[in-house]
């Protein structure tokens, strides 16, 4: 049995998505209001520009128009007095209480994919619920600033944190420390090529977590294109799972050519058309009830 279903999550005071349109979204992260491109937002504003520059503290403008391509949208941030480099946000939801550091980086991003937080409950869920007596291990892929394994490591699995970027690895590390969590197992690697050796290995996972971007790059220049690549990525992650119970899998997806059926046929076809799964589309609604499509995802889990 699958569902499909729109998403939005309920459970932030630190996130707000305040309003949305002609290609951009101002977001407020904790004390601080940041205006960001946003493709997706073919629509019309709803409030004027005058309001919009009043409101935001930091402002992003690419540096230059890039489309569809692997160098991204760089730019550079214009900040008002005050403004930090660097703050923090928290996020609770049941007994989970995540503090997670924020900056304005070069790309746009900031560290953190609101979003993400209904896959967080769900993971969080799931590995409460399980009724194994043994420690369930998972691995999270392209897992960048580290949201979705400190979610897991707080439930308690043994957590394998996958991520091409060292830098982003630290930061992780800095979430974890944070918001006071135990131990996780870092890895600076291509995800291909860890899935590749794990499989080797004999390898098993209860939980595997996958967010891949569009375009990346491994610690070595290894190339990933998401469209050529996910099939045989997700292929060998369904070796990975364990086949009893306890066992999960989240797939999103963040690209605008992708449907969220194309998430779940990767994750019927993976995974042995696994039971219970739940595949759609996560969004973020604006104070005027505007509803900005953030991903697809797709997730199953047998407990």
């Amino acid at each position: 049995m699958n569902s499909f279903q729109l998403l939005t999550p309920q459970n932030w005071t630190d996130y707000e998505l305040i309003d949305s349109g002609n290609f951009e979204k101002l977001e407020r992260f904790g004390a601080y209001i940041l205006a960001r491109p946003e493709p997706q937002a073919v629509w019309n504003k709803s409030l004027d520009e005058t309001e919009w520059t009043r409101r935001a503290d930091a402002t992003f403008k690419r540096a230059r128009k890039t489309g569809e391509n692997e160098a991204g949208e760089k730019g550079e941030w214009t900040t008002r007095k005050g403004m930090p480099g660097q703050w923090f946000v928290s996020y609770r939801y049941k007994e989970l209480n995540l503090r997670m550091r924020l900056g304005l980086t070069a790309f746009k991003h900031v560290g953190l994919f609101p979003e993400q937080a209904e896959n967080w409950n769900f993971i969080y869920d799931t590995l409460k619920a399980a009724r194994n007596n043994e420690q369930p291990n998972v691995l999270n892929l392209f897992a960048y600033t580290g949201g979705a394994s400190l979610v897991a490591r707080a439930a308690g699995a043994d957590v394998t944190h996958v991520d091409s970027v060292r830098q982003v690895i630290t930061w992780s590390n800095e979430n974890r420390q944070a918001s006071e969590i135990g131990e996780i197992r870092w890895m600076v690697e291509d995800a291909m090529k860890f899935v590749q050796r794990e499989v080797r290995r004999g390898r098993k996972y209860n939980g595997i977590i996958l967010d891949p971007p569009k375009y990346g790059r491994g610690p070595d220049g290894e190339k990933w294109y998401l469209e050529e690549q996910i099939n045989d990525l997700l292929t060998l992650c369904g070796q990975l799972l364990k086949p009893e119970q306890p066992r999960f899998a989240v797939l999103n997806l963040y690209s605008m050519g992708f449907s969220a059926l194309v998430a779940d046929n990767l994750m019927e076809m993976a995974f042995k058309n696994p039971p219970q799964r739940e595949y759609g589309e996560l969004y973020l609604a604006d104070s005027f009830a505007k509803k900005l499509p953030l991903g697809v995802f797709a997730r199953f889990a047998d407990i």
